[in-house]
């Protein structure tokens, strides 16, 4: 970190001077001293990448039990990171200082585009109800660098925010929070961490890869480590779906998709649960699973009728294969990998193909699915700036004019970076969660590049500082099973004491099946009944490998 400023310095003694002991006396300091810090500037020179500063623009204490909080007594900072250029949206930020400190920082992820500040006040994705604020970390999180989360991601016709949002906005942060944490305490967090999934889970691997030494733990739930090929993606499934006549697959057949697969593959880890969780058994199945859905003797699929026309059957094989390019994106890529079509996956609704089989414009979610309108976004707002872009007739293989930029783009924001060698030796951990059912990113995606660390380094090396977790039934923050857990408990556990987590727990929060348990099982492990007990109890369970 560059040498911190004399008038910083006499901030961080004078605050020093009230926390001698900062455990101790953490909670005197939040109490009588939380409004001082208004005003308060964090100088550029103690912010590892370039920006003009930051700025506490609000400094408020919040007691116990003011309404509606449930994270007892702390200290709450609310500021901007200020960008480069003034056409450049500044970083908005907020720390939280608690005044029962337990001596960590930890920050928190963002969603999507994010564009929000991420508060550090609610608890973390699928954990317990506790908040990490409420158990004493001090929290932290921005809004990335712009303000709005919306598909069309217009923020990125600006090269310092698409920056910021691939990697700028996450060491800023850090380093400003570190600056307030050490204001209000008078000393560095013991341990920080950072947490995240999806968008945040891409965040996750991105510390780890590009600011090592400045987490000792790190929670990446459904990462989105290959963010150019996830987008890629949908431009490719729009192709099949929108660009090949009678390729659009609708709710209807989709919905039959999973029912002939649950019917041919639920069973195979031993119980009828609407599990689909001896995931590479069912892929042996996957022939006659679509035989079973291809339309016979040439007939056509209709409203009522859901079979499948050779040209759907094809959309969904794009979707299984992923693709793999005649070129590499950064750091040697060539492939983003395919989803489990055939294995339990449910396009139908939510974050699914669409229910349209007409292109709207612009294209929306609920109408033309997910990957292809935020296909159409990137390819538009991020790749051409240039909004009257026809992503159907773009061809993947052939970037043309475009190459140089996909490939700039692939290593801003993207965590496809094998080595990590400076954050195993630091003695860092890495917890990652994804569920086998995952309709936005890959999970065979995070499959692969785990695989790809094994091949670098060694299954025990990798063992000593990674556990992956894929869950069966979890889907993009839904599906059949969604699990709870306490995956912030188990890192500290690792990072603190070395007990390292083998199988867990985790209770589905699903509405319909709310309560049940399952093992979360290490990866390739998934869970088999045993033949006796509940099959809603994890107890029935053991942990079995494929």
């Amino acid at each position: 970190m560059p040498q911190v400023t004399r008038r910083l310095l006499r901030t961080l003694l004078f605050a020093a001077s009230f926390a001698c002991c900062a455990h101790a006396r953490a909670a005197s300091y939040v109490v009588k001293h939380c409004a001082e810090l208004l005003g308060k500037e964090v100088p550029a020179s103690v912010i590892g990448l370039p920006t003009r500063g930051a700025l506490i623009t609000d400094a408020s204490f919040v007691a116990a039990a003011a309404p509606h909080n449930r994270n007892g007594d702390y200290c709450r900072l609310v500021g901007v990171i200020k960008a480069q250029l003034d056409t450049t949206p500044d970083i908005r930020f907020e720390v939280n200082l608690p005044a029962r400190w337990n001596g960590r920082a930890l920050q928190m992820g963002g969603g999507g585009y994010n564009g929000v500040i991420v508060s550090g006040t609610e608890p973390t994705a699928f954990a317990p109800a506790a908040s990490p604020l409420s158990i004493g970390y001090a929290t932290y999180g921005s809004d990335s660098g712009h303000v709005g989360n919306s598909g069309r991601a217009d923020f990125a016709m600006n090269d310092e925010a698409v920056v910021n949002f691939g990697y700028g906005a996450l060491k800023k942060a850090h380093d400003v929070a570190l600056a307030l944490i050490i204001m209000g305490y008078g000393q560095k967090p013991e341990q920080t961490y950072f947490a995240g999934g999806s968008t945040g889970g891409r965040e996750a691997f991105t510390v780890i890869e590009r600011y090592p030494d400045d987490y000792d733990g790190v929670i990446a739930n459904a990462p989105a480590i290959n963010f150019s090929g996830v987008r890629l993606m949908g431009v490719k499934v729009g192709r099949a779906s929108y660009g090949t006549p009678g390729g659009f697959v609708g709710p209807v057949q989709q919905k039959r998709v999973v029912e002939t697969v649950l019917q041919e593959c639920d069973g195979l880890d031993g119980a009828l649960d609407g599990i689909v969780a001896n995931v590479e058994a069912c892929r042996e199945r996957e022939p006659r699973i679509i035989a079973q859905l291809r339309c016979a003797n040439g007939q056509r699929p209709s409203q009522r009728d859901s079979c499948l026309s050779e040209a759907q059957l094809a959309t969904l094989e794009t979707l299984r294969d992923g693709f793999t390019l005649p070129y590499e994106l950064a750091h040697g890529v060539t492939r983003y990998y395919g989803y489990n079509v055939f294995q339990g996956v449910d396009f139908s609704s939510g974050l699914g193909l669409g229910n349209s089989s007409v292109l709207v414009q612009p294209p929306r979610f609920d109408a033309n699915g997910y990957l292809f309108t935020q296909g159409d976004s990137y390819m538009k707002y991020f790749v051409t700036h240039d909004l009257r872009f026809n992503t159907l007739g773009f061809d993947l293989s052939q970037p043309g004019e475009y190459k140089g930029r996909l490939v700039d783009l692939s290593s801003t924001v993207g965590a496809m970076n094998p080595d990590m060698s400076a954050f195993i030796a630091h003695g860092g951990k890495l917890i990652t969660m994804h569920g086998l059912a995952d309709e936005v990113i890959s999970p065979n995606q995070t499959i692969a590049f785990y695989r790809l660390l094994v091949a670098k380094y060694g299954q025990s090396i990798v063992d000593s500082f990674m556990r992956l977790y894929m869950v069966p039934g979890f889907q993009h923050g839904n599906g059949v099973f969604i699990p709870a857990w306490d995956e912030l408990g188990a890192l500290d556990r690792w990072v603190t004491a070395n007990i390292a987590p083998e199988t867990l727990v985790g209770f589905d929060i699903a509405s319909a099946t709310n309560g049940r348990s399952r093992p979360l099982c290490r990866y390739p492990g998934f869970p088999r009944y045993i033949g006796k007990g509940s099959i809603n109890n994890a107890a029935s369970f053991r942990c079995e490998n494929p």
